[in-house]
């Protein structure tokens, strides 16, 4: 069974429950001192509590979608499909994908997410599960897309709409944008009342070999997270939806450490983001338990993380002609302090505002209080129609 099936969920649930009556019934024959009654007394305890933890971690696992699957469970990496080939002598990637670097993917937990679009995606917009192709970083990536309603209209069939990718927290995915965050639904009450323009919005997870978390980060000899997010993504939208060519058209949004991500892509790829809204972000990538050593060691290792230290690029590189967004809380949120020096670093061409709440835990309550104030900030950076399809 699928680790986020439900039938997998009720039978661990069933078996904790038979497990606790077991326990209950058989207790009073493990009364005694003897060594049997101990170890029949340690034996049920030990085997009642993992069924419970258990079922527990898959009840909550079901509703959070931190894994989607067994292979990103036991930190199997989701390969590309064997179409895709690396030259040899560590050249160019080239791919032969009948199928394209946009797939149709199955349900991905979409099936489970409530307020989605109902009806004819010329009235009420689409949202779809697909697997993205890196022709470069060699993976496969889940995600959701929203297409808006004026994207299947026929006044708009010969326009390309700008992009908003949305990265998740660390370990979530594009379930919890949906169903947690609620992007697409809020994206639609705003395209719907002339808030915000219509755009597309591709929503992923910020690591692209789970359980690791790479922080889009090209991990030396490693994952390469930041070429999947900076140029296959881009590459693969490009191919399969007619979406803007320009880094006018493309924004990048994320929550916690996706909100670090979307940071970082603006502002070390201005060609490709112009824009980025960030909710409670880190203004560093660091390495800890989960991302392992994201930078290696010596000279070069410490010169790749200081041009991951957002403050240090400020203040010794040319600051990019980018547009962000940051969001903190004075109470309830660690980063505020840095959210403070991160502003008044920014210095033209680069430009840069605020959401500042009185309080607001690092929690989704508080990411959905900013969510459509930011994406009506992302509307107005972007350019739409950008073109038209010839």
């Amino acid at each position: 069974m699928e680790l986020t099936s439900p039938t997998l969920e009720y039978v661990t649930i069933a078996v904790a429950l038979l497990c606790v009556a077991l326990t209950a019934w058989l207790w009073p024959r493990f009364a005694g001192r003897s060594v049997r009654a101990w170890l029949g007394r340690l034996g049920s305890i030990a085997v009642t509590q993992a069924a419970i933890v258990a079922a527990l971690a898959l009840a909550v696992n079901a509703n959070f979608q931190f894994y989607g699957s067994w292979s990103e469970l036991l930190g199997e990496e989701d390969a590309a499909p064997a179409a895709l080939s690396e030259l040899e002598g560590g050249g160019a990637q080239r791919a032969d994908v009948s199928g394209g670097l946009v797939q149709p993917a199955p349900p991905q937990g979409l099936d489970r997410v409530h307020g989605l679009p109902e009806g004819r995606p010329d009235r009420v917009g689409k949202v779809e599960s697909v697997r993205l192709l890196g022709r470069r970083s060699q993976v496969a990536n889940p995600a959701y897309v929203y297409l808006p309603p004026q994207y299947f209209q026929r006044a708009y069939d010969r326009q390309r709409f700008p992009v908003v990718v949305t990265i998740s927290g660390y370990p979530g995915g594009s379930f919890l944008l949906a169903q947690h965050l609620r992007v697409p639904q809020t994206a639609g009450r705003l395209i719907r009342g002339g808030a915000m323009q219509p755009a597309i919005i591709v929503m992923v997870r910020p690591t692209i070999a789970p359980p690791r978390d790479t922080e889009c980060v090209d991990v030396p000899g490693g994952q390469k997270a930041e070429t999947f997010f900076a140029k296959d993504l881009p590459e693969a939208l490009r191919g399969h939806y007619r979406v803007g060519h320009d880094s006018s058209a493309w924004g990048v949004l994320g929550y916690s450490s996706g909100g670090t991500c979307a940071l970082q892509l603006a502002m070390r790829h201005p060609r490709v983001y112009s824009s980025a809204a960030a909710l409670s972000p880190d203004y560093r990538v660091v390495n800890d338990p989960t991302t392992g050593d994201l930078f290696g060691r010596g000279e070069a290792g410490e010169r790749r993380k200081r041009e991951h230290d957002l403050l240090w690029r400020l203040r010794n590189l040319p600051r990019p002609q980018v547009s962000v967004l940051v969001t903190s809380s004075r109470k309830g949120e660690p980063n505020y302090r840095q959210t403070r020096e991160f502003l008044g670093a920014v210095k033209a061409p680069m430009r840069a505002e605020s959401i500042i709440l009185d309080k607001g835990s690092h929690n989704f309550r508080t990411w959905r209080r900013e969510l459509s104030p930011a994406l009506r900030w992302m509307s107005g950076q972007l350019t739409f129609p950008q073109d038209v399809v010839r």
